[in-house]
């Protein structure tokens, strides 16, 4: 068994090192083209009979796009991968290829809001049902999934940071039949690696840390090739949700940092949760780092949790008085960012949202950038500061 540091090294050597490029080139072009000719007649036949492989239009293939997919693979640990135009897409894509009308879903609560949205609307149209569970009540999981198609997992989940044995949920999916499918945005494939623990399908907001650089939008979905060349075949031509090529050349020179910028937001995420923990104007902080051990196949901890305030602190005040975090959503990029909780109430959102999503009107949802930590902790201190009444 390899410890973090090796597998940290590991990974460090997938990102880092390609094969070769057209012109001797370290970083591989940029193909910008949206088709490809063929050179003869016999091969423009045997590639749309599928004898050939080969891009024929960069809805469906483009080099660029495949270099990614495949160094996200390998960090995966996966057959394949298929990128697509945003986390969204990823989701739905996979979704939509795996499910049809009359189906059922099992969630774990606290999903993506998005992806709770999606499930609530679309999906609803289809005639599929979605069964919300606890993810850490395995004996409900279990008595969910009977006649399920889906379990959809996350985990952490969304905003607080609820984390489960996804090994266990893994085995009760494949018990009962259903193809278990999870959102690994957080953890990044360098502190959980999903397939590895019996996950079918793996699912990532590249636009968070595999992109790390907060500039490009972008989704991915890996497993078995099997999986993914259904999606590839079913979803990804008529959905239209492609990667554009250089966006794909962004992803690649995130994934060559990412070791590194890792190891950065854990720490100091953590150091900075520690110290909310103790301070006396907050009541609850969400982060996993803080629980006795991490669950089974999370080896660490990224930079994005939660914590709630007690009363006396004006929410408002404290974002308004910050400095070095701004307010946006999103999060994974090298800058700090602070989302309130009452934001997210107020959106569009459908009845139940503060239950489905687990937010308290008084929390706040933090992103620990890379601007350092001691900086970052006394914007936090002055801003709570000003915010208590």
């Amino acid at each position: 068994m390899t410890s973090p540091m090796d597998a940290f090294e590991a990974a460090s050597l997938i990102v880092a090192h390609d094969s070769e490029h057209a012109f001797e080139a370290v970083v591989p072009p940029i193909v910008q083209t949206s088709l490809f000719t063929f050179a003869t007649y016999a091969e423009m036949v045997a590639t749309y009979r599928g004898e050939k492989q080969r891009p024929v239009y960069s809805r469906g293939l483009n080099p660029t796009v495949r270099v990614f997919e495949e160094m996200l693979a390998r960090l995966e640990g996966a057959e394949d991968a298929l990128a697509l135009a945003s986390g969204m897409a990823a989701i739905s894509s996979t979704v939509l290829t795996f499910v049809e009308p009359g189906d059922r879903i099992v969630a774990v609560r606290h999903v993506y809001p998005d992806a709770f949205r999606l499930f609530g609307t679309h999906l609803k149209k289809m005639r599929v049902e979605v069964t919300y569970v606890d993810g850490r009540d395995e004996a409900a999981v279990a008595a969910a999934l009977p006649g399920a198609k889906l379990l959809y997992l996350e985990s952490p989940t969304s905003w607080v940071m609820e984390t489960h044995d996804v090994a266990a949920l893994a085995r009760l999916a494949r018990a009962a039949g259903a193809l278990s499918v999870i959102d690994n945005s957080w953890a990044s494939p360098l502190f959980q690696r999903p397939l590895s623990l019996g996950v079918d399908l793996v699912l990532h907001s590249a636009s968070k840390y595999l992109g790390g650089h907060s500039d490009v939008v972008a989704g991915v979905v890996a497993g078995p090739k099997a999986l993914v060349d259904r999606i590839r075949s079913e979803a990804l031509p008529y959905l239209g949700g492609k990667l554009s090529p250089f966006e794909a050349w962004l992803l690649v020179r995130g994934l060559r940092t990412l070791p590194v910028r890792m190891k950065a937001h854990e720490a100091s995420g953590l150091e900075v949760a520690r110290r909310l923990q103790a301070h006396p104007a907050v009541a609850q902080v969400n982060h996993p780092g803080l629980a006795n051990a991490l669950p089974p196949g999370l080896t660490g901890t990224s930079g994005l949790f939660s914590f709630t305030f007690r009363e006396g602190v004006d929410v408002a005040a404290f974002c308004d008085r910050l400095t070095l975090f701004k307010l946006g959503v999103s999060w994974g990029g090298h800058e700090s960012l602070v989302v309130p909780g009452e934001v997210v109430l107020q959106q569009k959102a459908q009845p139940n949202s503060a239950q489905a999503f687990g937010i308290d009107p008084r929390s706040v949802r933090l992103h620990v950038g890379l601007e350092g930590t001691e900086a970052l902790w006394r914007d936090l201190e002055e801003a709570i500061a000003a915010a208590q009444s």
